[in-house]
């Protein structure tokens, strides 16, 4: 099986007993108080999510991430992980000082061993890692709200809950075995937000080809307004891996992320995560975490053509339609009739249908997959 991403998977989760322990011994010691973004990347670095990290980024992983693409190391990393607090806490802290990460009810996650505390330039970071300074990307408008202070340093995990949806919530440990049990030995992982349609079909079904399973990973979490709500996808996803695929040859499991929506980098990102649980191969479609028009439609994909092999295979699938002359889904490479023949998954489109309570075109959506979305309590991020 494919070797994690720096050749080893990271392991900061403490055993049941251990944390009990150290919960009970940590009154004494500062609270930070996390969001509930920034505890899903404490559980994913301590879980192996984001081998090889161990904890926050230092100044000089941050700095080498921002401006090279790399750990200090060497190792490519597209984006910085940080933990941000007032100047008022960042002055107070000292270096090797032990802190309690705390969620937003004060209950402990995690122990962090401070190991650096520096400040950055928010306009800078985000020119480097999004691409622009405007407000309206949301990925920048997250960092301009960072606190003053960056925190970096070593992770310890006293909470391993996975609620909400736990039974569909792998950590890389769990999926490797499970891959492994089904004797599979390549795996294509495939990212997405968004209910199924005809087009995700097709891309999952190269995948099915081209290797020994898929690995539904759908990102769960924070998201803009007009995503599809993380129940209406997961509820989309259980009925395509139980009814539509043979059962035998796709895991479904989520990744609690928050989308930072940095386009090419952040497609860098989820190839290394996908690395990290076991795939071999990784699709990259087009506008890959991608918002507005900030990047090209295919700047995902060509990213990696100028970065050195991170040590798994992308699948650089163009998009694809509905050819009513084909009578299927085909792609620019394989249908040779006009745009006018061709029907595409608009997102607005699927949007203003199933909002209407109206099943989506067949050609664009399965039926059953558009009566299914319809029944849920809440299909669209407010």
């Amino acid at each position: 099986m494919i070797e994690p991403h720096g050749n080893l998977l990271i392991n900061r989760v403490l055993r049941n007993e251990d944390a009990q322990r150290l919960q009970e011994r940590s009154g004494h010691l500062r609270h930070i108080r996390l969001h509930e973004e920034l505890v899903k990347d404490v559980k994913n670095i301590a879980r192996g999510v984001y081998s090889p990290l161990t904890g926050f980024m230092g100044k000089t992983d941050f700095e080498s991430v921002v401006h090279h693409l790399k750990l200090a190391n060497g190792t490519v990393w597209p984006i910085p992980f940080v933990l941000d607090v007032t100047q008022t806490v960042g002055d107070d802290i000292t270096i090797g000082e032990q802190v309690l990460l705390v969620d937003e009810v004060d209950q402990a996650v995690a122990v962090m061993m401070v190991q650096d505390k520096y400040s950055c330039d928010a306009k800078v970071v985000a020119e480097q890692v999004f691409g622009t300074s405007d407000n309206e990307h949301p990925g920048v408008a997250m960092v301009q709200q960072w606190q003053p202070v960056l925190l970096g340093g070593d992770i310890e995990l006293i909470d391993n809950s996975k609620e909400p949806f736990n039974q569909y919530n792998l950590d890389p440990l769990e999926t490797r075995l499970l891959f492994q049990e089904k004797g599979w030995t390549t795996v294509t992982g495939f990212q997405t937000r968004n209910a199924p349609h005809r087009a995700h079909e097709y891309l999952q079904r190269i995948g099915l080809e081209l290797t020994d399973g898929l690995f539904i990973n759908p990102v769960i979490g924070k998201k803009k307004t007009g995503d599809f709500t993380d129940q209406a996808i997961l509820a989309a996803y259980d009925y395509m891996a139980k009814q539509v695929y043979p059962r035998q040859r796709v895991v479904l499991s989520i990744l609690p992320l928050q989308m930072r929506y940095a386009g090419p980098r952040e497609a860098i990102l989820h190839a290394i995560i996908r690395k990290n649980f076991g795939c071999s191969h990784f699709i990259v479609g087009r506008d890959h975490a991608g918002v507005g028009n900030y990047y090209g439609t295919y700047a995902g994909q060509e990213i990696f053509n100028s970065l050195e092999d991170i040590g798994i295979t992308i699948l650089k699938l163009e998009n694809s339609f509905h050819c009513k002359r084909c009578e299927t889904i085909a792609t620019s490479k394989t249908c040779g009739h006009s745009e006018a023949d061709r029907t595409g998954p608009s997102g607005t489109v699927i949007r203003k249908l199933l909002q209407a309570g109206e099943v989506v075109p067949t050609e664009i959506m399965r039926p059953e997959i558009s009566e299914l979305l319809i029944q849920q309590a809440q299909i669209f991020v407010d």
